[in-house]
């Protein structure tokens, strides 16, 4: 079987000194490898078709056959490491928290262990009458998030 280090590392060398960055590698049983990378100004195709001749390159089809998909996150897609978090930054995601909360709101500032979100609630103020929207800064630990993506406006 193909081994994903090796594919990761050659990925990740390709890559090296380059805008895009490697978001995932996965290698299936049936040696379907999946790369997928992003870029701060998006991936072009042209990117994606050098780093697949530049793994196949890498392999040899007559000793273990593969399939090899090359790509880009998509717009909706979970964020799975923390340049996508730095990419997104002044944009609106949405997260689900560990503990099963949904919020959505913008992404301020992103740090190594953690990142902020600012988001807008509706709070009772006292001597109102309606409850008023206040923006609050929450502060959240990525292992704290099972899933966080960018929330597309329509």
């Amino acid at each position: 079987m193909i081994s994903k280090e090796d594919v990761q590392n050659w990925a990740e060398e390709f890559l090296s000194g380059k805008e895009s960055y490697l978001v995932e590698v996965r290698v299936e049983k049936d040696n379907l490898i999946e790369i997928e990378i992003d870029n701060f100004k998006g991936v072009d195709v042209d990117e994606c078709a050098s780093l697949s001749r530049y793994i196949e390159e890498h392999l040899n089809r007559d000793i273990e056959d593969f399939s090899l998909e090359v790509g880009s996150v998509g717009l909706t897609s979970p964020f799975k490491i923390r340049r996508q978090y730095e990419k997104n930054i002044g944009n609106e995601i949405e997260l689900l928290t560990q503990d099963g909360r949904k919020l959505s709101g913008i992404l301020i500032e992103v740090k190594e262990n953690e990142f902020v979100l600012s988001v807008k609630e509706r709070v009772k103020i006292e001597g109102k009458k309606k409850k008023e929207e206040v923006e609050k800064k929450l502060l959240f630990r990525y292992e704290d998030i099972k899933q966080a993506r960018c929330k597309l406006k329509v």
